[in-house]
């Protein structure tokens, strides 16, 4: 592809990709801080903040889709150079998402106790005790996050990644000071590490929609667009995000329900899992961190009707969230025993979380790439119901019933659901790179 004329130079994609891994990074830094500063209030804290984390990320998960239908759209009106529409369609969705999550967490609130009891019922008392205390301040979070992954969006659409990564910065240090008073100096346990999160999305959330109001960008927030409702923009957005939507809710779904079967391996298991799910975000941030690369590159090419830059594109990030990826798993890998060096937790939960980020490493190097990253730009392009049926099928017939039969069946416990997920990741990696290569995708309009 020829650089001069290119819609994404080499340097552009640069200081997008970047920013957006040190973001990430930041970002897996806050669960991977949480969980190691709580385990110095010991494994009953640990087991009550891993599987609340399992189901908090069903409604984070709900926002992201939301955000990721907005900025697919966004993205498309950049590359078709209407730039008003594209600011109406960011102001949209900061709407929608506030009273979304607004309504979301209500709900929470109301029934968290409830909802707690029926998936994790068998867990002992003051794990029980320590997920309610840690929900209930975690529902507060919910329209911040929301509101932050709007503006977010936003900036990421335009290529503006570096401003999601220094405010991340700002929050990370806002979060671990906070986490560090919470825990050592307040012996404040769950509560000590829920409420710096809580004032840390605030805070990420009130400087980003301020910064979405600045003139000097050339997508902005309009008073006017965001108190008023336009059918035709949220129609093309909810096009994108009620699948993705559904999608992640599955998805999310499955891992709760995963998360009551872990509940059944015993207190050791259960922190052992949730240390290494800590990890595995770490890991995983070089796959995720391409995932916005994908939608806002394709999505202009395609707004900007030229499908032939998205097909080497395609390629070309795919090529680049390989190497990212491989390299960063090892790294990853290779620093667990360190990381484990901190964990308050007994030998055979640091050996079992080793072996735990093995089987996982090994695998997000070299099928997340394809089931993840990829299949963003698949949805970027408007091919968002096959990525959907694709992801649904997979995740209950693959990783949930497969889960089952290793986990309990064969007695394998949280090892077998581990080797479950990564054979879900294989099977969509197949598929996925297939669709891409496919060509069916450039068929697709999203505006």
């Amino acid at each position: 592809m020829d650089q001069k004329t290119a819609l994404f130079s080499n340097k552009s994609l640069r200081e997008m990709i970047i920013p957006l891994f040190l973001e990430q990074l930041l970002v897996m830094l806050v669960g991977l801080a949480d969980t190691l500063i709580v385990s110095y209030a010991g494994e009953t804290a640990v087991s009550g903040v891993s599987l609340v984390n399992q189901f908090n990320t069903i409604f984070i998960y709900l926002f992201t889709a939301l955000a990721s239908g907005g900025a697919v759209v966004i993205s498309q009106y950049i590359g078709k150079k209407a730039n008003e529409d594209a600011g109406e369609s960011a102001s949209q969705l900061l709407s929608f998402s506030t009273v979304f999550s607004l309504l979301v967490a209500v709900l929470v609130l109301i029934g968290n106790e409830t909802m707690l009891r029926l998936l994790f019922g068998k867990v002992e008392k003051d794990v029980m005790q320590a997920c309610i205390t840690y929900l209930r301040i975690s529902a507060y979070s919910y329209p911040a996050l929301a509101i932050y992954n709007s503006g977010a969006a936003l900036f990421r659409s335009i290529g503006k990644t570096s401003i999601t990564m220094y405010l991340s910065l700002a929050s990370n240090i806002i979060n671990i000071i906070g986490n560090v008073i919470g825990v050592f100096v307040l012996k404040a346990g769950v509560v000590g590490v829920a409420y710096p999160s809580l004032i840390a999305r605030i805070f990420s959330a009130v400087v980003i929609t301020l910064l979405c109001f600045q003139k000097k960008y050339e997508i902005v927030y309009r008073s006017k667009w965001i108190f008023q409702w336009n059918g035709s923009l949220m129609k093309h957005i909810f096009n994108i995000a009620i699948p993705n939507g559904l999608e992640s809710g599955v998805f999310q779904l499955v891992k709760v329900a995963l998360s009551s079967i872990v509940a059944l391996f015993g207190t050791y298991q259960i922190a052992a899992n949730g240390v290494a799910q800590s990890i595995w975000s770490l890991a995983a941030l070089a796959g995720v961190s391409m995932g916005p690369v994908f939608i806002t590159v394709i999505g202009q090419c395609m707004g900007n009707g030229d499908t032939k830059a998205a097909d080497d594109y395609f390629k070309k990030l795919t090529r680049i969230t390989l190497l990212i990826s491989s390299a960063w798993n090892l790294l990853v890998f290779l620093l667990t025993p360190v990381f484990l060096r901190f964990y308050a937790l007994k030998p055979e939960t640091k050996q079992l979380v080793i072996w735990l980020v093995l089987i996982h490493n090994v695998f997000n190097a070299v099928a997340f790439p394809f089931s993840g990253a990829l299949s963003n730009g698949l949805r970027a392009a408007g091919d968002v119901k096959f990525t959907m049926y694709v992801s649904v099928i997979s995740t209950i017939a693959v990783r949930l019933i497969l889960s089952y039969l290793l986990g309990i069946m064969l007695q394998m416990g949280v090892t077998g659901i581990a080797i479950a997920m990564v054979c879900d990741w294989l099977i969509r990696a197949v598929i996925f790179l297939w669709r891409q290569k496919s060509g069916k995708w450039k068929k697709f309009q999203v505006i």
